[in-house]
């Protein structure tokens, strides 16, 4: 007996969705009939969400930013802000963008915590400020 045949058969019951909706059972669903508000995701399954999202994020910081002057530590910088802000949110930082593509770090660190972002979220935005000053890991 092959699962593939039920796979092929629920999809095409279910129906895809690709944003959260309630069925018609008032439950937050998502997917193919994924019932959130019961089953919810496991850690796993968030895992290769967050694989997933970042790998798109970085290819987007690729195409719209110059980090020639960027370590491992400061592009991650920018991958974790992209997740946390989106893309476009990134690139809004205009000023900070524009030193990190020539390498200015300090100023970009600065830029950063200039934001209403680093009000937002005062210990990320220091820790990862602070990593791309030094262009090392923040533990």
């Amino acid at each position: 007996m092959s699962i593939q045949n039920t796979v092929e058969q629920v999809k095409k019951h279910e129906g895809f969705r690709q944003h959260p909706y309630y069925c018609t059972a008032e439950k937050l669903t998502i997917g193919y009939g994924r019932n959130l508000d019961d089953v919810g995701i496991s850690k796993q399954e968030a895992e290769t969400l967050l694989l997933n999202d970042l790998t798109l994020r970085k290819a987007g910081i690729k195409r719209n930013v110059d980090t020639r002057y960027c370590n491992a530590a400061r592009f991650a910088v920018l991958l974790n802000m992209a997740y946390n802000l989106g893309l476009e949110g990134l690139l809004a930082f205009k000023k900070t963008m524009s030193y990190i593509e020539v390498g200015e770090f300090e100023q970009a660190a600065a830029e950063m915590l200039n934001s209403r972002w680093a009000k937002q979220l005062p210990k990320r935005s220091h820790e990862l400020s602070l990593q791309m000053k030094t262009g090392e890991w923040q533990s």
